[in-house]
């Protein structure tokens, strides 16, 4: 036993690394590991980069439509937003409004170019105009069955603070008219609920300009409130081009391109009265609008294809 212990310590001596040896084996070590950090690093961005992605695809192909808690924040959305071709908009001067307009005309200069308009005469035999109000909406409302479903909508609060369409419709008549001391409102919402949706649409509907093989979207909005307030500055995130329809009262709108456009296109700022439909691709314009001292602005919107 010591024997073979002589033996092994003697053949140990005879190998022992030298210092270059050992230099080189630690460098190697060394580039060893910052070879794996490396890796390690590109893994995590790829992963990242793979997941972000899959939300991306997720949230467009399976939640655009839907009223869900994954939402990308609206910063977010304008920041991934893929840039405009300026030629939507770079040979406008000005917002015509126009009566008397041919399908034909509105579908070869309008309807998918981009460019906005505005029709001041498509509401003739709309009962709507004469109809639609706040109290109106509350009776009906009010009697709807399956009021859940309704509440399962999409409802827009603005700045009002109201949970849903039925919280919304329970102000007081001193603030629906906006006495003194009273504070405006204004809120929007979707009428997906198919029995008060087929209430609606008796008193509204596809407006005369629009191509022979046009549909409405399935879904209308509705946007009302008093003076002071509206909708902020935004672009949408809809499949189509839209219209919407002023019922009564009337709204200020500024449209500003792109800001990949701004130097190519202009902003334009018009007044949207009662009995006008203004028509606009609101995917690529951005706008707000304001809603102008009178009466209750009502309006009425939808998707066309």
């Amino acid at each position: 036993m010591q024997q073979a212990r002589t033996q092994f310590e003697q053949l140990l001596s005879k190998h022992k690394p030298t210092p270059q040896l050992l230099q080189r084996l630690q460098c190697n070590s060394s580039k060893a590991t910052q070879h794996t950090a490396k890796l390690l690093k590109w893994l995590k961005l790829a992963l990242a980069g793979s997941l972000l992605l899959f939300v991306l695809n997720y949230y467009y192909t399976e939640l655009q439509e839907q009223r869900c808690a994954l939402k990308l924040p609206r910063p977010l959305r304008y920041a991934l937003r893929p840039p405009e071709r300026c030629d939507f908009c770079a040979n406008i001067k000005t917002v015509p409004r126009l009566r008397d307009l041919s399908a034909a005309k509105f579908e070869a200069e309008y309807a998918y170019s981009g460019a906005p308009v505005i029709v001041s005469d498509a509401m003739k035999n709309w009962t709507a105009t004469t109809l639609f109000n706040y109290w109106y909406f509350r009776d009906v409302y009010g009697k709807a069955k399956r009021k859940q479903r309704i509440r399962d909508c999409q409802f827009l609060p603005y700045t009002t603070g109201f949970r849903d369409i039925y919280e919304a419709l329970q102000m007081s008549a001193a603030r629906v008219e906006l006495q003194p001391e009273q504070q405006p409102w204004y809120f929007g919402w979707s009428n997906c609920h198919a029995e008060t949706a087929e209430e609606f649409r008796r008193h509204y509907g596809k407006p005369y300009f629009l191509p022979a093989g046009s549909e409405n979207n399935n879904v209308d909005w509705f946007f009302m409130g008093t003076a002071g307030l509206g909708a902020q500055m935004h672009v949408d995130n809809v499949r189509l081009p839209s219209w919407q329809a002023q019922l009564a009262g009337s709204k200020r709108w500024l449209l500003m391109p792109p800001p990949e456009c701004y130097f190519q296109c202009r902003s334009h700022e018009v007044i949207v009265q009662q009995g006008d439909i203004i028509v606009l691709d609101t995917n690529r314009w951005y706008h707000q609008t304001f809603v102008q001292p009178g009466a209750i602005s009502l309006t009425i919107g939808a998707e066309y294809d």
